[in-house]
């Protein structure tokens, strides 16, 4: 014998706002170190560092001490928080354009992505 169990409908309160989202990826808060550059091959190269605020399959905000343009293009190396074969550490390579930019922070839309080994501390040569 199965019983069924029905619940009173409820009516979901939907913020005022009349805002539409853009992304076509949900973004996660992961806060991660990151190194980045710029890849302009006729200006002088911009290198940093900064710390994720969140990630997608298509796109990265994260802190900077630069306030680059919109379309400058850059590679950003992130410590990944898994482990090839529970042992290897790896970074993830992104390269991609400014999409927006605010004060301390940048946005960058992945165009390419890879993984790759990082040496560990101290066997660096």
């Amino acid at each position: 014998m199965s019983e069924t169990i029905l619940s009173p409908a409820r009516q979901l309160e939907m913020p005022e706002e009349n805002t539409t989202e853009r992304r076509r990826s949900s973004r996660f808060p992961i806060e991660r170190e990151l190194r980045y550059k710029t890849l302009n091959q006729r200006a002088e190269i911009l290198a940093g560092n900064g710390k994720t605020l969140n990630i997608s399959s298509s796109g990265v905000l994260f802190t900077s001490d630069h306030d680059l343009p919109v379309g400058t293009r850059l590679e950003v190396s992130i410590s990944w928080p898994a482990q090839l074969n529970e042992r290897c550490l790896l970074n993830l390579v992104a390269r991609g354009r400014i999409t927006r930019h605010t004060k301390g922070q940048l946005a960058l839309q992945i165009q390419q992505y890879e993984f790759r080994t990082q040496s560990r501390p101290g066997k660096e040569k």
